[in-house]
């Protein structure tokens, strides 16, 4: 068994509400019954984590409590085993993910239904439950994702939550190999990621949809057609594209009202609308969803809250097989409120990744 140290550093949300963030030193946790104790290395960081960390979410019961430690992609190593987990799969010395949804009951009904995240007494990371932004955590043994052995864990961290989100949500889309599917959000973490396995792990025909400033890393990832949004009218640009019918699936992969409102014109007869960005402030309705639109094309909308422990498993496959890349730069703990500066601008291509060492 490693040695593990009686402190350890955590990066923490010092102003409830504010996009600021302090690196401290915490005591070192205990694994429970059935948990295990992880040295993470690395995590993700997403732009949910900013709007938890500064109340951006409006539905959220409650408000983030000042000193939480946020993160939901965290990777490391298994250090020391709790009480209970004689019989578990996981071991001293395994690697492992720690997700959005940290833990689970297993028998409410969502559970039982493969809705993880919709578990009745789930547990989220970073939102009043200890999130991955910190070296060492505590997790159920029977929930942390394997890490495949050939995975660098810096590239294995976005998957476990932008990476699971975008897969669950493209085989809910309802299109198949061939398939015209329009991803709003292209350039961002989850559509760069999503940009990969929908054109070459499903064989959609990949519209990206996004600022001018995303288009390289949108061509680059497999999109067949950028659409700027900024010069160019996207659903005119749709249209085009598909013989004037749209696309069978749209995919929106950012936290803008205003992609979903050009959503519904992108959609053909029987298309389906994924909703799985979540805009922040006041709750606005879908603009466009008129009920006599929806029924005279026959649309589907449907939301994506994350995905399953089997769909996680399946996502790191795509990513060892090398069919999606995780574009990303790493930065230290201390840099952390910079990134979310960046990203509360929109400045952030791909993903970035926190060096937790």
């Amino acid at each position: 068994m490693a040695d593990i140290p009686a402190n350890y550093k955590a990066v923490v949300y010092d102003k409830s509400g504010e996009v600021s963030t302090k690196v401290v030193e915490l005591d070192m946790p205990e694994p429970g019954p059935g948990e295990v104790l992880i040295n993470l290395t690395h995590s993700g960081v997403c732009h949910s984590d900013l709007g938890i960390m500064a109340n951006r979410w409006s539905m959220l019961p409650y408000p983030t409590p000042e000193g939480q430690v946020g993160g939901h992609e965290g990777v490391g190593k298994i250090v020391k085993m709790g009480p209970g987990t004689d019989g578990s799969s996981r071991k001293v010395g395994d690697r492992v993910g720690v997700k959005w949804i940290a833990a689970i009951c297993g028998s409410c009904p969502p559970c039982l239904a493969g809705y993880d995240a919709l578990c009745f007494n789930n547990k989220t990371s970073g939102y009043h439950h200890p999130g991955t932004f910190q070296q060492y955590v505590c997790s159920p043994a029977d929930y942390v994702t394997p890490v495949p052995e050939s995975l660098p864990s810096d590239m294995a961290a976005p998957m476990l939550c932008a990476g699971l989100t975008v897969y669950s949500s493209l085989r809910k889309c309802g299109a198949e190999s061939g398939n015209w599917v329009v991803l709003l959000g292209v350039g961002g973490g989850l559509g760069h990621l999503a940009c990969q396995i929908a054109s070459r792990g499903m064989g959609f025909r990949v519209i990206g949809i996004d600022a001018g400033s995303k288009k390289d890393i949108a061509m680059e990832c497999g999109a067949e057609l950028f659409i700027d949004f900024e010069k160019q009218n996207a659903a005119e640009e749709v249209k085009k594209a598909t013989g004037g019918l749209g696309a069978q699936a749209c995919v929106v992969l950012t936290a803008s009202n205003g992609a979903y409102e050009m959503s519904i014109d992108l959609l053909k007869f029987g298309g389906t609308l994924i909703c799985a960005g979540i805009p922040e402030g006041e709750m606005k309705a879908i603009t466009k969803a008129f009920p006599q639109i929806i029924i005279g094309k026959a649309l589907t909308i449907r939301g994506v809250a994350v995905g399953n422990r089997r769909e996680a498993i399946e996502t790191l496959e795509f990513a060892e097989r090398g069919i999606v890349k995780t574009h990303f730069r790493t930065v230290k703990m201390d840099g952390l409120t910079k990134v979310f500066e960046e990203m509360d601008r929109g400045e952030v291509k791909g993903r970035v990744v926190l060096d937790l060492s």
